[in-house]
């Protein structure tokens, strides 16, 4: 067998966007393949056929965005296919082509337009659709008017773009740019008549909306706001045939987290209160029937992250965590270092559907057939599905890694913090190991800091286990999976947490005698990135460390990222104005002249999550205080780089760490 090569990710595949057949019988998806030398991902459909048990490639542009089936032998997807749709976009104007294709043969047809930025389109009959896309408040509307008043419009738009006007907050967000006076706002579409009419308002942001069964109906998450964005979500019913909005929102302050029509058109859905753990508490379950009287059916200790929070570099597009199948609400919840399927009857009754460690990623069900991604082992993403409890890998995308690759298999250590609270970590060996050899290592910490890791394909660390290394990580408390005790790290960050990792690296150190604990380095992203910078200010025992897309100050990061002045405040119970003091006790830039760790650090020039700013202080910081220090800056990239950044940046990005640690721990 081969070691892992360091550019090896960039032939891995990836799945997402699972869906049914109306019929059952088929099962579309999404597979995401990487073109280094043009710098981009390739998406396609795919369909697998359960009767024949055979998977079909069905589209060849190599840029679908979204699909969805007309029929059981038709879909309709989004794509922008040729050369002069993509100068469309680029001069500025918005609109998403349709096309439909025969799952019997043949080639693609265009469909219809809409001139939206198209997120989410479902149809109600064969002319009928209702989606959501995003309207621009500051552009102009060029819909009704000729080639030729579209082109000046646009142009004299474009002028307008040299200045960024901000009226509100947020005004940007990680991914998106500046998003000031921009809303995803709800459509009725007639492709008869070729007709967009909008539902909800210009200042209404639907976060998602629900068909009822016989389409007569939708339901939808909303937040209506000018000047700031308060952290409070609205519910609405849309009455279709009537054109006609209801509020049904059932607390003043609560956030939704997913909402949709049982079979009896009562709506089941999530979501909390926020009191008694903030923006982060796990969600509870809820009915409200057809007299909008609203009841808790989650259990009492129903605590759980709803969603896979497992981490991995291994992943590209979105799936399904959580839908109404029959008489159930499926849905994906993180438990320790693991992501299971489930069901709940409207009861409240919850029942395990998958059991196997990993991590079920996205999935569809159909009448109780459930398909689902899945990270299983030390496997990439494949299909499976899953009959009585058993279940069935059905594709083989990834295989050749396991078959040709040298990996290393996660050893799982527990140790008792002196609360006595148990943490589980792994610790990776090197490929090759040998006996009586010492070797360097490096401690990863995940981000979050309510996510987790597990047993499941990590790149970058089988990378450096086949590069020589020993790689260690665990789930302090902060992490995910285990209820909202466990998590609430609010106004903690920095003392109990690092005291976890350090005791962590103790165990470590006193389990596997092979390691050189004078050649350990240390990285992690986000709040990994934060924990990093804390780290280096409190202790010299890394002899190198890498802070990628960190936070330094908790006082600046108030005011610069998409989610600063609320989850600062949130996570802190501190504004610059309430407490200054313990915001900057809490700023790992407190106590950059405490310095001594070489440091690199990866940022990202649109990274509006952990914006550049944090990076730019501790890196200024550690220079001026004679500290060895470099700043690997990413155009183009925001806060995904190492999860969907572009192929040659995600190269370049794993290099720079290796490098460094090459440089200092070798």
């Amino acid at each position: 067998m081969e070691k892992l090569n360091l550019d090896d990710f960039t032939k891995y595949k990836f799945l997402s966007s699972l869906k049914y057949s109306p019929d059952g019988n088929k099962l579309g998806f999404l597979l995401h393949e990487m073109d280094v030398e043009d710098n981009k991902y390739l998406s396609n459909i795919h369909i697998y056929d359960f009767e024949k048990d055979t998977t079909t490639k069905i589209t060849s542009s190599n840029s679908v965005n979204s699909f969805l089936f007309k029929d059981q032998d038709t879909l309709i997807f989004s794509d922008l296919r040729e050369e002069k749709d993509k100068k469309r976009k680029e001069k500025g104007e918005d609109f998403t082509l349709f096309y439909k294709i025969s799952l019997k043969g043949g080639e693609a047809q265009k469909y219809f337009e809409i001139p939206l930025n198209v997120t989410n389109i479902e149809m109600i009959d064969e002319n009928t659709f209702i989606l959501t896309g995003l309207f621009d408040n500051s552009k102009p509307d060029i819909s009704n008017l000729s080639d030729e008043d579209k082109e000046k419009a646009l142009k004299e738009w474009q002028e307008e773009k040299d200045y960024q006007v901000l009226d509100e907050i947020p005004f940007w967000s990680n991914g998106k740019g500046f998003t000031n006076k921009i809303r995803n706002r709800l459509y009725i579409y007639n492709k008869e008549e070729n007709n967009l009419t909008p539902v909800t308002d210009v200042f209404t942001h639907v976060y998602s909306f629900k068909l009822n069964k016989n389409k007569t109906k939708a339901v939808l998450i909303t937040n209506s706001f000018t000047d700031k964005m308060h952290i409070r979500d609205d519910l609405y019913t849309y009455h279709i045939n009537e054109n006609h909005l209801e509020k049904i929102t059932h607390r003043d302050v609560f956030s939704y987290g997913f909402a949709e029509f049982t079979e009896d058109d009562e709506i089941i859905f999530t979501g909390t209160d926020m009191t008694h753990y903030g923006v982060n508490e796990n969600e509870k379950v809820y009915m409200m029937n057809k007299d909008k009287k609203v009841k808790e059916i989650s259990k009492e200790d129903f605590d759980y992250g709803l969603g896979s929070s497992v981490g991995s570099d291994c992943r590209y597009g979105s799936s399904t965590s959580i839908k109404v199948d029959g008489n159930y609400l499926y849905f994906i919840t993180t438990e320790y270092g693991n992501a299971y399927l489930n069901r709940m009857d409207f009861e409240g009754n919850m029942e395990k559907l998958t059991t196997e460690k990993g991590s079920v990623d996205g999935f569809d069900v159909k009448d109780g057939r459930i398909a689902f991604v899945g990270l299983r082992g030390l496997k990439l993403q494949e299909l499976y599905k899953l009959e009585e409890g058993k279940e069935t890998q059905i594709t083989d995308f990834n295989g050749w890694v396991n078959r040709e690759k040298k990996l290393s298999s996660p050893e799982r250590i527990t140790f008792q913090n002196k609360e006595g609270i148990i943490i589980e970590g792994w610790v990776m060996k090197p490929v090759d190991y040998e006996e009586g050899k010492k070797y360097p290592a490096i401690l990863d910490i995940h981000g979050g800091p309510k996510t987790v890791y597990g047993e499941i394909f990590f790149h970058e660390m089988q990378y450096w286990a086949n590069e020589g290394y020993a790689v260690f990580f665990c789930n302090p408390r902060g992490s995910d999976g285990r209820g909202n005790d466990f998590a609430d790290i609010r106004g903690k960050y920095g003392t109990i947490d690092y005291e976890d990792i350090m005791k962590f690296t103790d165990v470590v150190l006193e389990k596997y005698p092979f390691i050189d604990e004078e050649r350990i380095g240390v990285t992690g992203g986000s709040y990994g990135g934060f924990m990093t910078n804390w780290i280096i200010g409190h202790t010299n025992r890394f002899k190198a460390a890498a802070s990628q897309r960190s936070i330094s100050n908790w006082i600046s990061k108030f005011g610069t990222t998409d989610i600063g002045y609320f989850f600062v405040d949130d996570q802190h119970t501190a504004t610059p104005w309430s407490n200054v003091e313990k915001l900057w006790f809490h700023s790992p830039l407190k106590y950059a002249s405490k310095v001594q760790t070489p440091t690199l650090f990866i940022h990202s020039e649109e990274d509006y999550r952990c914006w550049t700013a944090e990076g730019f202080q501790m890196f200024t910081a550690l220079k001026y205080h004679g500290v060895e220090s470099r700043l690997c800056l990413f155009k183009g990239e925001n806060h995904e780089l190492s999860r969907s950044g572009k192929p040659k940046h995600r190269i370049r990005r794993l290099k720079e760490i290796t490098n460094w640690f090459n440089r200092y721990l070798k």
